[in-house]
């Protein structure tokens, strides 16, 4: 592929990603429902069977345990597949699949076996989609030790994330914010991408720092302009890798700012935010001049697609925490 920077959707960036690894490496493959014909219910596979055949883009059967196990049989073969799980609540038939094989292949065999499978899943909310359509299940992931878990918030990173994902010799979990697909962004396929797992400061600051992935980055840039008209200096972190966890960018940047947010639309309760907060603590204490405040889903069943904005963080909803934070 010729090295060039293009403005592209997030989905898109993806799906030109995914066209490179088949592109350049046999032994890449492409599975899941309806991934070939259709291209996927989102379209992010659009394309790829008609030029790579269906021996390489695969429409699988429904039935998520029998794609993630195929896709493990595959890799111990040496190849490296790519699933699709349609949406984040179909993913649960394939849990048992990805926690108690998938993850734990590598240990099992002494480091001898490599299982280097892409798990991508669409999602989040903000698509008005029904039920079992805008779940938020990456912490569920993350507390799984031999699991890679990673979310890019724009165009350029989707293109390297996923090169860099296909590339790795370990599973990763790859969510996509479906929210963002249509959110356009520079990308140079020529560019020297940092590390998979590091967190990167997308915006400035000196009074706070917000902390989000994937979906909850674009908005936490948005109450950063908003907090800026009443003169508060906000720095945004995009995490970018939800396990492992780039501690050491979260804590660079509350040292310089003292005081921390952490935003994702999955249930504050158990979620990664909690992590975030208790380690960030231990590191920082001397340095916060407010506790870690978390902003994020409730501690309920998603709600139907006409009660979503009020489930889901908002600009009201992060600014609220932004001022207590401020006033202590």
């Amino acid at each position: 592929m010729a090295a060039e920077t293009k403005t592209m959707a997030l989905a898109k960036a993806i799906n030109e990603s995914l066209r490179r690894a088949l592109e350049t490496d046999p032994k890449v493959l492409v599975m899941g429902e309806d991934v070939g014909k259709l291209g996927g219910v989102f379209r992010v596979t659009d394309g790829l069977q008609k030029d790579f055949g269906e021996s390489r883009v695969i429409d699988t059967p429904l039935a998520e345990s029998g794609i993630v196990g195929t896709a493990i049989g595959l890799a111990l073969r040496g190849y490296r597949p790519v699933v699709e799980i349609q949406f984040d609540g179909f993913v649960f038939p394939a849990y048992d699949q990805i926690v108690t094989q998938l993850a734990k292949m590598h240990a099992r065999a002494l480091g001898k076996v490599k299982m280097p499978v892409v798990i991508r899943i669409p999602y989040g909310g903000g698509i008005g989609a029904v039920e079992h359509h805008s779940e938020s299940p990456e912490a569920l992931f993350a507390h799984v030790s031999g699991l890679k878990v990673v979310s890019p918030s724009n165009a350029s990173d989707a293109y390297w994330m996923m090169q860099q994902a296909i590339q790795s010799d370990d599973p990763v979990i790859y969510f996509e914010p479906k929210r963002r697909y249509w959110d356009k962004g520079e990308v140079s396929t020529d560019a020297i991408p940092g590390p998979l797992h590091k967190a990167r400061v997308v915006r400035e600051g000196t009074d706070l720092t917000l902390a989000a992935y994937g979906p909850m980055v674009k908005l936490c840039q948005e109450v950063a302009d908003a907090a800026a008209e009443e003169g508060k200096s906000l720095e945004v972190l995009d995490l970018r890798s939800v396990s492992p966890l780039d501690f050491d960018s979260i804590q660079a940047s509350v040292e310089k700012t003292r005081r921390l947010v952490v935003v994702h639309e999955a249930p504050v309760f158990f979620g990664s935010g909690a992590e975030i907060a208790a380690r960030i603590t231990e590191r920082c204490f001397y340095h916060l001049e407010a506790p870690v405040l978390r902003v994020g889903g409730y501690h309920a069943p998603y709600p139907p697609a006409r009660l979503e904005e009020e489930y889901l963080p908002g600009l009201d909803r992060v600014l609220d925490a932004v001022d207590r934070a401020l006033a202590y």
